[in-house]
């Protein structure tokens, strides 16, 4: 029946669709309800009650009474990252303001860090609304994520890659989004969960082939290159020392879930 059913929200980028694909095209797809939503709304679904396991903003952990990652996946970077990015006309040092995404709850967090503590400057930090790519200008720059970085890279003359910011600063990767839940869940699903995830990345030249091509961009690149799937124990320490960083005096509660995942 309907209700009986796990209710997911997942991010709708591109770095995503290798475990869309994955878990519609394994067992689990009639045992699921899905929805395709922007980072900060896969945050808000899961803080409300919405969904049952959320593919979530890691920075939203800390506001969350117990916390459990129950997937040996994530959407992570070792290094550059492509798709998380500040664009400006000016050099660092010259920044007044950076509008935020407002799509985002991590990447923003991970701009007031790495502003305050790695690039040393005090921007003026604006939550900006729908539209705001277009007010890139002098000293006015933009955090943008996901699939509408897409071009902008040729459009700027000063690039910031969020990923390789961090992993200069730290010498670590970073998780960007992880599969959380506020309660334990069966282990049995969880690990048919896992083997679908691994199911769709380990068929990315499949999932390619019926992907829209996009001029200038390499998917196959993106998604061996860019974005790193494995929730492995070094991704595990970057994921503690960023909430130990963004929240140093929350007691919050986080659980890794012990599940079975194959090997990709």
């Amino acid at each position: 029946m309907q209700h009986n059913k796990i209710r997911l929200s997942a991010v709708s980028y591109l770095n995503t669709k290798p475990f869309i694909y994955g878990l519609f095209r394994g067992e689990l797809a009639d045992e699921i309800e899905l929805n395709l939503d922007i980072p900060s709304e896969c945050a808000r679904k899961l803080k409300a009650g919405e969904v049952d396991l959320a593919l979530t903003p890691v920075a939203i952990i800390p506001e969350l009474p117990q916390a459990w990652v129950v997937s040996d996946f994530c959407i992570g970077s070792t290094g550059t990252v492509k798709t998380v990015c500040l664009f400006s006309e000016k050099p660092m040092q010259e920044i007044k303001t950076i509008l935020l995404d407002f799509h985002s709850r991590t990447s923003v967090a991970l701009t007031r860090i790495l502003c305050e503590q790695y690039w040393h400057i005090q921007p003026e930090l604006v939550h900006a609304t729908e539209g705001f790519e277009k007010s890139i200008s002098g000293d006015t720059a933009a955090l943008i994520i996901g699939d509408r970085t897409i071009g902008l890279h040729k459009r700027y003359p000063f690039i910031y890659d969020l990923g390789e910011a961090w992993t200069s600063w730290t010498g670590l990767p970073f998780v960007y989004a992880a599969w959380v839940s506020t309660r334990p869940l069966d282990t049995a699903v969880l690990t048919r969960f896992n083997q679908a995830l691994a199911g769709g990345l380990g068929h990315l030249p499949e999932l390619i082939k019926i992907l829209p091509t996009i001029p200038g961009f390499s998917l196959d690149e993106y998604y061996r290159e860019n974005i790193s799937y494995d929730l492995d124990e070094s991704k595990w320490i970057a994921l503690n020392r960023f909430l130990k960083i963004l929240s140093p005096e929350k007691n919050y509660h986080l659980e890794r879930q012990n599940v079975l995942a194959p090997t990709i």
